[in-house]
């Protein structure tokens, strides 16, 4: 039997170092780090290195150190890259 919660952590896992991309192509930059909530697991943020300057326009969320959070709610496909909804991060 497969633990569904150990599966998830693996699979997150491997987003680290993918490109952080919009629907239309834009490049956000690039999956340094993900903020989870404790006790369920759940992916809440996707926490940016080597982020573009496309970004700074935008108004995404920053941590207290600086590093522009995305939340995983706006993820809508992961492949060699992870596209997100920039309609649902704004």
């Amino acid at each position: 039997m497969v633990d569904a919660k150990n599966d998830d952590k693996r699979n997150s896992r491997s987003l680290i170092g993918k490109t952080v991309v919009s629907k239309s192509g834009k490049k956000f930059g690039v999956v340094g780090n993900m903020t989870f909530e404790t006790r369920s697991g759940e992916l809440m943020q996707i926490i940016l290195k080597e982020p573009t300057s496309y970004i700074d326009h935008l108004e995404i969320e920053q941590d207290k150190e600086g590093n522009w959070l995305i939340p995983f709610s706006s993820v809508v496909a992961v492949g060699d890259f992870v596209v997100v909804a920039e309609e649902d991060i704004l």
